[in-house]
């Protein structure tokens, strides 16, 4: 049930986030056309697809490791019967994943919750608040986190659910 619910919302947000891909790329177009075809370049399309390009990145970590397309170094583990593999998959999410992403988490934290506070903006041409992407990254965090849990939780139970 856990697994199941996991799974889940890391698939939803994931089939989400995806569709950015098609909004970012429809404004590169865009400004394209403009640039090129018109000579009247946009202010803001470069600053807006690189925001969105970030959400997309951050945000389908989670989603990634549900449907098993993190790289993994099989170089030792290839070698090893399923019991052992199994083992060895749930050590390298104790001693390393889990470190990593609580580190993740608490770091992008304290990143957004200090670009909240000061309404930071960008550089750019146009000033687009920087907030909504750090939170991103805590949110990203948070999935991945998860999506570790549920991943854990199958090696234990020893449980192979498909990828759909």
């Amino acid at each position: 049930m856990v697994v199941r619910a996991i799974n889940g919302l890391n698939e939803v947000v994931g089939r989400i986030i995806v569709v950015l891909a098609i909004v970012f790329a429809a404004i590169i177009i865009y400004d394209v056309i403009l640039r090129y075809a018109f000579n009247e370049p946009t202010r803001w399309a470069f600053d807006v697809s690189k925001q969105l390009f970030g959400f997309y990145f951050v945000l389908l970590g989670g989603y990634a490791l549900r449907h098993k397309a993190h790289v993994r170094v099989d170089i030792v583990t290839e070698k090893l019967g399923p019991g052992w593999q199994r083992i060895a998959d749930l050590v390298g999410y104790v001693v390393f994943f889990f470190p990593f992403t609580w580190v993740f988490l608490t770091r992008s934290w304290e990143f957004a919750s200090r670009s909240w506070a000061q309404g930071e903006v960008t550089y750019g041409a146009i000033q687009m608040p920087v907030y909504p992407l750090k939170m991103a990254m805590c949110v990203a965090a948070g999935l991945l986190l998860l999506q570790g849990i549920a991943e854990v939780l199958k090696i234990v139970l020893d449980r192979q659910e498909a990828a759909e």
